[in-house]
């Protein structure tokens, strides 16, 4: 097993150093079960990815002119993202959204053929701004949950299970932990979209914005972006 460690200045510098590691480091994986199955992805053992000064502008990756390729994602994309992440809309064909998660968990349970929803009334988010302002800052217990038990049994569960939270120095630090992770079309939203979040928090507590440490043990990159990110990369050659 390769255990990868990677440290960047910022967000944009973090996800261009992954995708270097995946594509040089990764094992290729044929996808046996769920999304893009009986392709392939290129995927890293387990990394952690500490981002020292993830507020850093931009938030999102450049694609330098002239490559001729898509950026991962952009300023409008974040815009719409943002709203999944913090609030509690959720479309009818949806089984969860983190924003609901983080703000008005639901479990959804089979029976028989259907489902049945309960839910618990938390608000992860002001919970834990309440914790730290009211109960202080050095404790361990402020751990947002995105996961459930019950999620084994959907067809999509989520991949960013929780997110870990720590007050270190007067500052405010997120650890993120993604079973499974795009990196491509999921790690540049996600992680501008948990920084925007965690400068919210961190206002709201009273406290500086701090870093992220990242963890997955599923960081990957599936067969129909090998090419774009080769051509990021400068080895156009390369397939």
């Amino acid at each position: 097993m390769n255990l990868i460690h990677i440290t960047a200045r910022d967000l944009p510098e973090a996800w261009f150093l992954c995708l270097k590691d995946v594509m040089e480091q990764g094992r290729e994986i044929p996808v046996d079960h769920g999304s893009y199955e009986k392709q392939m992805r290129r995927q890293l053992d387990f990394v952690t990815v500490h981002v020292k000064y993830p507020n850093t502008k931009p938030l999102l990756p450049d694609i330098p002119p002239g490559l001729g390729i898509p950026p991962p994602a952009d300023e409008k994309y974040l815009e719409s993202y943002l709203e999944y992440l913090i609030t509690d809309l959720k479309k009818p064909n949806e089984d969860y959204t983190y924003g609901e998660r983080l703000n008005s968990p639901k479990v959804k349970i089979k029976s028989g053929k259907n489902y049945k929803q309960y839910k618990f009334g938390v608000n992860q988010i002001e919970e834990v701004i309440r914790k730290y302002k009211e109960e202080g800052y050095s404790q361990n217990q402020c751990t947002m949950e995105i996961g459930m038990p019950s999620d084994i049994s959907l067809n999509d569960p989520p991949c960013m299970r929780l997110i870990d939270t720590m007050i270190i120095e007067g500052k405010l630090n997120f650890y993120p932990y993604f079973r499974s992770w795009d990196l491509w079309g999921g790690f540049p939203a996600n992680l501008a979209g948990l920084q925007l979040l965690k400068e919210y928090m961190a206002a709201s507590i009273g406290v500086e914005d701090g870093e992220i440490i990242a963890s997955s043990k599923g960081l990957h990159l599936y067969d129909h972006c090998w090419d774009v990110a080769n051509i990021r990369l400068g080895k156009f050659e390369k397939k």
